[in-house]
């Protein structure tokens, strides 16, 4: 079984991100390509990176009018990412739509409420009560639409998981035991997000900044 570990390689640099994925390829399950990644490389980028063997994770995070966001989803097909973000947000004709034109091997997967906000934060953009809430109502949109899982904190995926049995659940932000938290408002650590319902695991800075990256991620691997 390969590992649940999916390296976020943030950066615009493509020869820093073949770097980090050269260190630390057998010790981890894929690659989380996201906006700072795919704007500066494109589909060039994301070719040069599936070159290492990896499920290749596409985190773009789509939100706009269905046909738009289906039209872009289109244009990825060639890709063949074996996930794919877009946000819950963006509605049900959205995430059909997305889902439909999305290639049979990509998951589509939602993101419900970004790791760095809370419940003040969410209030600022109108959306009262807890967070948790939030995350419960909109797993349960992106089910009904078809989608093959969702995004969420460690904080909430023991819940998700137990609405949606067979659902596949990203949990971005997760930080080792002791670890700095950065701007991630609800992390937890590696095990302890596994251990509560999820698929795969984002782990970002605490494996690309580290000294030894691929020592972290083999520390990491080990809590497993």
């Amino acid at each position: 079984m390969s590992s649940p570990i999916y390296v976020a390689i943030d950066t615009p640099n493509l020869e820093k991100a073949q770097a980090l994925a050269g260190q630390v390829r057998h010790h981890v399950g894929g690659l989380k390509l996201g906006l700072e990644f795919f704007c500066a490389n494109g589909h060039h980028g994301v070719h040069e990176m599936m070159k290492f063997g990896l499920p290749i994770f596409l985190d773009l995070k789509l939100h706009d009018i269905p046909n738009t966001v289906a039209k872009a989803v289109q244009a990825l097909h060639m890709l063949e990412p074996a996930i794919l973000t877009v946000h819950a947000a963006g509605g049900r004709a959205m995430l059909e739509d997305a889902k439909a034109a999305a290639g049979v091997n990509t998951r589509v997967v939602a993101v419900t409420v970004l790791t760095s906000l809370d419940d003040g934060d969410l209030l600022d953009i109108g959306v009262g009560g807890k967070t948790e809430d939030q995350v419960a109502r909109l797993a349960d949109l992106a089910r009904s639409a078809g989608l093959d899982g969702i995004v969420c904190s460690g904080a909430e995926v023991a819940l998700a998981k137990q609405a949606w049995p067979e659902g596949f659940f990203v949990v971005p932000g997760v930080r080792p035991a002791g670890g700095a938290m950065g701007d991630q408002k609800r992390a937890v650590t590696p095990r302890e997000a596994l251990d509560r319902g999820a698929s795969i695991l984002v782990v970002g800075r605490p494996i690309s900044l580290a000294e030894d990256p691929d020592m972290a991620a083999r520390e990491i691997e080990a809590t497993l």
